[in-house]
Formats: C-alpha cells, structure tokens, sequence
C-alpha cells in the first residue's frame, strides 16, 4: 500500500471506530424536549422520589418504579361505581406495580409534570406528606390532572419511599 492509501485507510479506520461507538438512534440520556436534564437521585428527600417517579414515568421504567415504594404501601383512588355515588378503593404495593407495568407497555409516550406543592404536613411520626398538583399526558391520547397525595417515609439508611398515594384527579 503506498502512503496515500495508508492515510485513507488509516482515516476510514478511525471514522468507523469512532461512529460505531455512537448510536445516532439512541435517546440523549436525561434530556427532555428543551427542558433541564432528568436524572436518577438517590432518594434522599421526598422531592428527589417524585424525581425518580417522574423519570420512571417518562423513560416506562418499571424496576425504577419499582423502587419508589414502600413494602407497607397503599394506593387510594376514588371509584364512581361504588355504591351508586361513589367511594374510595385501594390497593397495595404488588397490584400498584403491575398496574403500572402494564400501563408502560401499552403506551410508547409519556409526560409528567409536577406544578405546585399546595400542602405539606411535617407532623408525621417519621414522614412527611406532600399534596402536589400534576398534569400527566397518556400516549398523547388521555390526559389527567389533579392532586396526588403523598406520605413518604424513611428507612436507616435515609432512602426515602412513598408509603401512601392518594389519588385526587380530575374527571
């Protein structure tokens, strides 16, 4: 080979190393639509959870979901087919998982925004609840907004989990 086609070779070489290491199609880690980044925390504080129960919501991932709750954890949503005018319901920590799994997988897109905090309450043995409205886009086809109340509680270690989810949406 004379110096010339060394020098092609040599720079087609190094093109196709440096392009195989970059996948064009891959989603740009922890950047959303012109917004700041969204990145795993460590669960530290009850605001680094809905964090993680954001990005888990956005990215569909549902071992991230997974470690958002407590083992005592309780759902508490409003049923208008109960009794005739309605009522509370619930469910724990195993249905709300593979509710959720579900949901992922049946839609390819998204989005979740926490607005204000129009309540927190510090009086817990231990935790802290959190009211916090939210408006959250279902494959671009539902839409629900409303208040979710959240109770969070600390393990030893100081990794927060949600332990109570109250579901207050607007129908």
């Amino acid at each position: 080979m004379n110096p010339p086609q060394k020098t092609t070779a040599l720079s087609f070489l190094t093109l196709v190393l440096l392009v195989g290491c970059w996948n064009p199609f891959a989603p740009t880690e922890g950047i959303l639509e012109g917004e700041a980044s969204l990145i795993l925390t460590e669960q530290r504080s009850p605001d680094e959870v809905l964090q993680n129960f954001r990005y888990a919501y956005i990215y569909r991932d549902s071992l991230v979901y997974s470690e958002l709750f407590d083992t005592s954890f309780v759902f508490l949503y409003f049923d208008p087919d109960i009794g005739g005018a309605g009522g509370y319901d619930y469910w724990g920590r195993d249905t709300e998982l593979r509710t959720t799994g579900r949901l992922f997988r049946a839609f390819d897109h998204f989005t979740l925004v926490w607005n204000a905090t129009i309540a927190t309450d510090t009086s817990q043995s231990g935790g802290i609840s959190l009211t916090k409205t939210f408006d959250l886009s279902i494959g671009g086809e539902f839409f629900l907004s409303g208040n979710a109340v959240f109770d969070f509680v600390s393990d030893p270690e100081g990794i927060w989990r949600i332990s109570r989810w109250q579901d207050e949406s607007f129908f």
